[in-house]
C-alpha cells in the first residue's frame, strides 16, 4: 500500500512539475515583425532557428514597411521589428521608445530607383514633370525626397506617391507611374520592365544614408536581455555564414529556397538579391561608428539627420535634442564575449 501512494505521489508530482514548465513556457511569448527584405537572418524564421535558440513562442508577423511595424509596436501588439531608419527616426520623433540592438544592413544595393521603360527617363534631371512611389515614411521614401532634393527639385516638380509596395508594383505594371524606389522582391518585379536609376548607396553618397535595424520596445529590452542575446546570436549565425560561406547561399541552395518561400520570388531571386547587401561585422556594429558612441553614434547621427529632414518636409512635427537613448550596443558586446 505504501509502494502504491508513493508511485501516486510521484505521479501527481510529475504532473504538477510538468504543469509549470508548461506554463513557464506558454509565458515566454514575443510576437516579432519582419519584411520582405533578403536577410540571411530570415532562414531562421523559417526552418523555426529563433524558436528553438531562444525557447520562446514567438509569432512571427510579415508587415509591408516599418512604419507599420512601429504602429504595432506602438500599440504593444509587436515587441521586437525589422526596421529602417527613416520610421525610426519619425516614430522616435512622436515619442516612441524602442532601442535598436542589431544592425541589419546600411545603404548598399538592395534598395534602389527603378524607372520604367517608355517612362522617358533616362537620367536623373528626367524625374522633373514624372510620377514615382516609394512606401510610406519608409528609408526608401526618405531617400527619394532627398534624391529630388539634391537635384534642386521638389514635390510640386515631381509628383510622389507614398503608397505599400505591392500598390507600387500594380501601378508601376499598368504604366500608372514612372518609376519607384523599392526593396525586394518588388525590386525584381519592377525590373523586369525597367532599370536602375539610382540605388540606396548613390544616394547616401549624396549626404542621406541610411540603415536597416532589428529593434524591442524599451520595456521589453529591459525585462529580457537574455532573450535579445539570443535572437541576435541567430541573426548573427547566419549573416557569418553569408559573409563566409557563399556557396551555401546560391540559387540551388537550401537557404536561398527556405527564403523564396517564406517572403516570394524564386531561390534565385533570393540569392541575386542577398548579393547586393551591405552588412556590418559585430566589432564595427559595437564601435562608436554605429551602435556604441552615444549622441556620436552613426545610428543616432543618422537617426537626428533625418528626423530634421522629414520635419523640413514637415512629415514630423518635432526632433529630438538626442537620439542616443534610441540604440544600445550591449547585445552585440555580450555576443562578443
Amino acid at each position: 500500500m505504501r509502494i502504491i501512494r508513493k508511485l501516486f505521489a510521484i505521479a501527481v508530482g510529475a504532473v504538477l512539475s510538468a504543469g509549470i514548465v508548461s506554463a513557464n513556457a506558454a509565458d515566454k511569448k514575443v510576437v516579432v515583425g519582419y519584411q520582405t527584405d533578403a536577410l540571411p537572418s530570415s532562414v531562421g524564421i523559417a526552418n523555426g532557428d529563433f524558436v528553438k535558440t531562444t525557447g520562446y513562442q514567438i509569432d512571427f508577423r510579415r508587415f509591408d514597411s516599418g512604419a507599420d511595424i512601429f504602429a504595432a509596436i506602438a500599440s504593444g501588439d509587436v515587441q521586437i521589428g525589422y526596421v529602417g531608419s527613416s520610421p525610426f527616426a519619425a516614430a522616435t520623433s512622436r515619442g516612441l521608445d524602442v532601442k535598436a540592438f542589431y544592425l541589419a544592413s546600411i545603404s548598399g544595393l538592395d534598395e534602389a530607383l527603378v524607372v520604367r521603360n517608355g517612362s522617358g527617363i533616362e537620367k536623373l534631371s528626367d524625374i522633373k514633370g514624372k510620377k514615382l512611389a516609394a512606401a510610406p515614411v519608409s528609408t526608401d521614401h526618405y531617400q527619394l525626397l532627398a534624391l529630388i532634393g539634391s537635384l534642386g527639385l521638389t514635390e510640386k516638380d515631381v509628383q510622389v506617391f507614398a503608397i505599400p509596395q505591392p500598390d507600387i508594383v500594380a501601378a508601376y505594371n499598368r504604366g500608372d507611374i514612372d518609376g519607384g524606389f523599392v526593396w525586394d522582391p518588388a525590386l525584381t518585379e519592377l525590373k523586369k520592365n525597367g532599370k536602375i536609376l539610382v540605388t540606396s548607396k548613390d544616394v547616401a553618397d549624396k549626404g542621406a544614408p541610411t540603415f536597416s535595424a532589428w529593434v524591442a520596445s524599451a520595456a521589453f529590452a529591459k525585462d529580457n536581455p537574455g532573450f535579445l542575446k539570443d535572437f541576435a546570436s541567430v541573426i548573427e549565425k547566419y549573416s557569418s555564414s553569408f559573409a563566409t560561406d557563399k556557396a551555401a547561399w546560391g540559387p540551388d541552395s537550401e537557404n536561398a529556397r527556405l527564403l523564396a518561400k517564406l517572403v516570394g520570388g524564386t531561390p534565385e531571386n533570393q540569392a541575386a538579391a542577398l548579393k547586393n547587401l551591405s552588412l556590418l561585422p559585430l566589432d564595427v556594429q559595437a564601435s562608436d561608428a554605429w551602435l556604441g558612441g552615444g549622441d556620436n553614434s552613426g545610428v543616432a547621427k543618422i537617426l537626428k539627420g533625418t528626423a530634421i529632414f522629414l520635419k523640413d518636409q514637415k512629415k514630423i512635427s518635432d526632433v529630438l535634442p538626442s537620439y542616443a537613448a534610441f540604440t544600445t550596443s550591449d547585445v552585440v558586446l555580450a555576443l562578443k564575449r
